[in-house]
């Protein structure tokens, strides 16, 4: 009887250590991805505020074409 309860403690102990560890395998995963999807974000806007600043500039060309013409 008493090596039946030492063994479930000890399996019972055993099981709450993997799933701290689990847990917090998963917890790391999740930042991770949180910053690639960040980072993703970060590099989209970058590129449509490129293209804006593309897009304005050509305006503004045509804009001083017209107006040397």
């Amino acid at each position: 009887m008493r090596k039946s309860i030492s063994l479930l403690v000890l399996f019972m102990a055993m099981a709450f250590t993997m799933s701290m560890n689990s847990c917090r395998e998963t917890k790391e995963d999740k930042a991770e991805e949180a910053i690639e999807d960040v980072k993703d974000g970060v590099e989209k806007a970058g590129d449509e505020i490129e293209d804006a600043a593309d897009d304005v500039g050509d305006k503004i060309e045509e804009v001083v074409e017209k107006d040397s013409i």
